[in-house]
């Protein structure tokens, strides 16, 4: 069944969330893009990658930038809707790692098993297949920009 995309796409105002940096929270952040993407007409596929996108970047920020620190911290996200899409902001308040790994190069991954690839790294590689745009900020802790166009003609949710 094929329906009429949300012309007014919602209010063009941000919808923040600011959460504990713990993994316990992740699902209220999941909640709520499905709820924003669905109310916009993201197609049921576009939602699912979205979550996984940003439950990335919400577990970078919980896993990295509060390391070593007693406050745990908090992470904000932001989602906007505009009239092409969804643009998700993540953003933590930790130290930046002065140490960045090397990017990951994906070229001769492919026939590799599992146990020879490398552990971690693949979490910006996996953001950047599933959206159409992804920036990486750093100043004052990080900030990871996902941004994710509406298809046209597509089955929404």
């Amino acid at each position: 069944m094929k329906t009429e995309r949300n012309v007014y796409m919602m209010s063009h105002s941000p919808i923040k969330l600011r959460i504990p940096a713990e993994a316990d929270y992740l699902d209220i952040v999941r909640a709520a893009l499905y709820a924003i993407a669905a109310k916009a007409g993201f197609p049921y596929e576009d939602i699912e990658d979205m979550k996984v996108a940003v439950t990335e970047a919400c577990s970078n920020a919980i896993l990295h930038a509060y390391k070593g620190n007693d406050d745990r911290g908090e992470v904000d996200v932001e989602f906007i809707c505009h009239e092409d899409g969804l643009t998700m902001t993540v953003r933590d308040y930790g130290g930046a790692r002065e140490e960045r790994p090397e990017p990951i190069r994906t070229a001769g991954l492919q026939g590799t098993p599992i146990s020879d690839a490398p552990i971690g790294g693949l979490g910006l590689f996996m953001m950047r297949a599933l959206m159409d745009e992804v920036k990486v900020r750093v100043n004052n802790g990080t900030e990871v920009v996902l941004t994710k166009r509406m298809s046209r003609n597509e089955e929404m949710v």
